[in-house]
């Protein structure tokens, strides 16, 4: 089975090796059909410490590294301005 892999905005980055990516998902509402936007924060680990807070990335699943942390950083779409 394939890895899922999920992009996002880096939230928060003030722990050491780990950001917070919100991720956005558009989904209809089961019973009115409208497209409702819900979002979910995903903790991830950067070895580099090279992502901050307004960069769009991309990250993969991967093993439980902490408690918390149940992804890791792929790669960076896009540098916050």
């Amino acid at each position: 089975m394939p890895k899922k892999v999920k992009q996002g905005i880096v939230t928060s980055d003030k722990m050491n090796k780990t950001i917070v990516v919100e991720v956005a998902e558009h989904n209809p509402h089961k019973k009115y059909k409208k497209i409702m936007k819900t979002t979910k924060n995903y903790k991830a680990h950067d070895e580099l410490n090279t992502a901050g807070v307004g960069d769009v990335v991309t990250i993969i699943e991967s093993k439980p590294i902490s408690s918390t942390v149940r992804w890791a950083l792929k790669d960076i779409v896009e540098k916050a301005k």
